[in-house]
């Protein structure tokens, strides 16, 4: 059933509207001439069951189905119909003209619109100057800003009437369109936990982030300069700063052009995990023995740029390459068998797990709470570890260990 089948025809409602205000209801069902009564006449074809029916209403409602005279429908179903027919341009045109701020709150209140015309609705709301929940309407408006899009809502109403809401959704969603919207909100501005969230997202839209640069504080800046998705034209610019540029360049998925640009950053860069094996020789010919030790930190190391590193003959550099999950497995066992190692080996998640259950035997205090941290460390070894309350949290802490528990379904061992 569609609207056009009720065009000239009445239906009965039982209880209330729940999407629509009662007057936004009748109005909406004007405008496709569809006639609202309350009782029951030989004109009704079709029962609206609304929410709050009172039992005079449930028992109307169980009389007539049971009559098998008229359809049914689910007052959900049905304002899903009228949401569906709304011409968003002739009602923002409405709003705009009328100034009905009741009105306007209604709709944003409305669940069953679509979010295209949630977000027109939204930039057509002005907050006054005041914060998000300073006032019953911002409150209202806000609370269903984050009950439309919160992950999971149903788990944690409250959130709704908190400001961290909205600091959640963005921290939630990848929805462009809703980032946007949250950036240009009057309270936004008051808060600069949502701006330098915004600021960090990878989906953030560059209008906005060319909006930071332009009138952004400096903590705004500064968090873009940690974005790792920074458009090429807005880094460049923020890059103009010497202390925004060594953020980014440890952050920004880096290409020729925004190393070439970088490049006074050697350090920082030595740090960035999209380097390319082209661009680590070049800073592995420094030389710096910083810029070694981060390059041999890097999650991303090339196997060819860590056997070079290795040939400078430097302890701390080894060292280094012996605790970084990146290297290769040979390498990890060859440093087993020199003996002079076990420490950073003991830390590295990638040393294979026969290694590991020899170092538990070495008895090292630093070495088995290495062990009790590592997630690649047999769940086994674990359990052993725990016993002792000095190794307790560390295997309680442990990622690799809670999932373990998590799986079996076993709780924790005391």
């Amino acid at each position: 059933m569609n609207l056009q089948d009720l065009k000239n025809r009445t239906i009965l409602l039982l209880g209330k509207s729940r999407a629509f205000s009662a007057d936004e209801f009748v109005s909406q069902l004007k405008f496709h001439s569809i006639a609202l009564c309350k009782e029951v006449t030989d004109a009704v074809t079709l029962v609206v069951e609304g929410r709050m029916m009172s039992p005079y209403e449930q028992n109307l409602s169980d009389t007539l189905y049971e009559e098998e005279k008229y359809e049914f429908m689910a007052i959900d179903l049905f304002e899903k119909l009228l949401a569906q027919e709304i011409d968003s341009d002739t009602l923002l045109m409405s709003l705009k003209l009328s100034n009905d701020k009741k009105r306007l709150k209604s709709f944003l209140q409305n669940s069953c619109i679509e979010d295209a015309l949630f977000f027109k609705l939204l930039k057509m709301y002005s907050f006054g100057g005041e914060d998000f929940f300073e006032n019953d309407d911002n409150r209202d408006v806000s609370a269903a800003l984050i009950a439309r899009f919160y992950e999971n809502i149903e788990r944690n109403h409250n959130v709704q009437y908190a400001t961290t809401g909205i600091y959640h959704l963005i921290t939630q969603t990848k929805n462009e369109q809703l980032l946007e919207a949250i950036a240009f909100l009057e309270p936004s501005k008051k808060h600069p936990k949502i701006i330098k969230a915004l600021a960090l997202h990878e989906k953030t839209p560059k209008n906005v982030l060319k909006m930071f640069l332009k009138k952004g504080d400096e903590r705004a800046k500064e968090a873009m300069a940690y974005n790792v998705n920074l458009e090429k034209n807005i880094a460049r610019e923020l890059i103009k700063n010497k202390k925004f540029a060594e953020i980014a360049a440890q952050n920004i998925r880096l290409d020729e052009e925004m190393f070439s640009l970088l490049s006074e950053c050697k350090y920082a860069l030595a740090t960035n995990e999209t380097l390319n094996k082209a661009m680590q020789q070049e800073l592995v010919t420094c030389n710096d023995e910083r810029i070694h030790l981060a390059l041999a930190a890097n999650r991303r190391l090339h196997v060819t740029i860590c056997k070079q590193l290795l040939c400078l003959n430097n302890e701390k550099i080894r060292e280094v390459i012996y605790a970084n999950s990146a290297t290769p497995r040979d390498i990890l066992e060859s440093a087993y068998k020199e003996g002079n190692y076990n420490e950073p080996l003991s830390r590295n998640n990638a040393t294979p797990q026969n290694i590991l259950e020899e170092l538990l035997k070495c008895g090292d205090a630093q070495i088995l709470l290495n062990l009790a941290k590592n997630e690649n460390t047999p769940i086994d070894i674990l359990y052993q570890l725990q016993l002792e309350s000095r190794f307790e949290w560390a295997v309680k802490t442990n990622k690799a260990f809670a999932k373990h528990i998590q799986n079996e379904n076993i709780g924790w061992l005391v």
